[in-house]
């Protein structure tokens, strides 16, 4: 009996060993093609340092780019104290993520990169084993952004380090395509008289205003640089993979609960912004109120929708929202069939934005109330503030304006913040 153990247990070493390499091989292919000369704001962000990095975000805005470029530039001269695996590879049906870990230890390895860990059953367990067995070892992961990295059937919040990687935004958009390198602006820089000051500067050099509509339509999702002419189709098919695959892997639900998904989605989609009403859209897509709240967290969390609140209360504890938009302004022009509202464009713009460094909240008077205190009105160049006439702390954020006056702030410039 313990010949026969010991001879499976060499067999396996062998199998881990035979894919290791050709694991290896797919690494060193990916690393040759990475561009290290753009880098993402989240880079200088991360603490790289500690043991247990989580980054996630939705399929498409360059998480495993990131990975690929860090170890680029960090391990050029030592590429065998790490190694990079995606585990929707199916070397992980056959292998477990601890043994592959175990091996990769073994070799002398020291830094591990994993990409799309939500692919992986019980992942939070097996990196939990992994950090705990491998005290020399540095752990760096990416997930889907619908990902609750501190609801696994593991503890890992004493842990981990967790990040969230946006789509790119106006600035990034502008320095990725257009070369042109701005500095990341404060709200505070942005709402107060040095507003001026940074729109003369930025319109020395380009046209912010068309860059703008450049960017709301193609700019979100850094992939728009391998194929501009197929993006929107490309868009939609990564839509599809956060439907069909990612939702899946991470909520663990079926494929009746995929198809109501999608059918909340697609309604959604042609009708956002909107103030829900959801007993009529239980009834239209055939599921009960508390489901249909729980899609909308789903689609949220999996950054198709962003949902407007009151308060900071959240959608999690089964609260409705006051107003649900998509995600970005490229997911307008991608999926909706009718005809671009510009003053729903604009809105959205502004929240995708904003909620990335700030707390955005529905406002009675005025569209958007920034981290409880400053009011902003978004519309066109023409806007009037008759809205908003009379309130401390208000804003109007302009669309087709080329500098700021007052608390007139050109739209654009809220793309600077990350």
């Amino acid at each position: 009996m313990r010949i026969i153990f010991y001879k499976y247990v060499v067999y396996l070493r062998n199998v881990i060993r035979k894919y290791m390499e050709k694991l290896i091989q797919i690494f060193l292919e990916k690393l040759k093609s990475v561009d290290i000369s753009f880098k993402r704001y989240l880079w200088n962000e991360i603490d790289w340092n500690n043991r247990l990095i989580a980054i996630i975000g939705a399929r498409g805005v360059g998480k495993t780019t990131m990975l690929l470029q860090y170890i680029k530039s960090q391990f050029t001269h030592r590429l065998s104290d790490v190694i990079y695996a995606n585990l929707d590879n199916l070397y992980f049906t056959r292998t477990s993520l601890t043994d592959f870990a175990d091996e990769f230890v073994k070799r002398g390895g020291k830094y591990l990169f994993l990409d799309e860990v939500h692919k992986y059953p019980d992942w939070s367990v097996a990196i939990k084993n992994i950090y705990d067995d491998h005290p020399g070892l540095s752990i760096v992961f990416t997930g889907s952004s619908a990902l609750d990295v501190f609801k696994g059937k593991a503890d890992l919040s004493r842990r981990i380090l967790v990040y969230k990687m946006n789509g790119l935004s106006f600035r990034e958009f502008v320095e990725l395509k257009y070369k042109h390198a701005f500095p990341v602006l404060s709200l505070q820089d942005i709402i107060s008289p040095k507003a001026s000051v940074f729109c003369n500067d930025i319109n020395e050099v380009i046209k912010p205003v068309k860059l703008f509509e450049e960017y709301v339509k193609t700019g979100y999702y850094p992939f728009f640089r391998e194929d501009e002419k197929n993006y929107t189709q490309r868009l939609m098919q990564t839509v599809d993979q956060i439907l069909e695959n990612d939702l899946p892997a991470v909520a663990r639900i079926d494929y009746s609960a995929i198809y109501k998904l999608r059918q909340l989605f697609s309604i959604i989609a042609e009708i956002a912004p909107f103030k829900p009403n959801i007993l009529e859209l239980s009834r239209q897509i055939g599921i009960d109120r508390d489901t249909l709240v729980k899609y909308l967290y789903l689609l949220s969390k999996a950054d198709l929708l962003i949902l407007l609140q009151k308060d900071t209360g959240g959608i999690n504890r089964l609260n409705k929202p006051e107003k649900v938009y998509l995600n970005n302004p490229n997911l307008m022009f991608a999926i909706t069939s009718n005809a671009i509202n510009i003053g729903t464009l604009r809105e959205t713009f502004f929240y995708n934005q904003l909620k990335v460094k700030h707390i955005v909240n529905y406002a009675d008077k005025g569209d958007f109330l920034i981290d409880k205190l400053l009011l902003f009105e978004v519309g066109g160049k023409n806007k009037t503030q008759k809205q908003i006439a009379g309130i401390e702390n208000v804003f109007l954020a302009a669309d087709n304006i080329e500098y700021a006056y007052k608390n007139t702030i050109p739209i654009w410039l809220f793309g600077f913040l990350y």
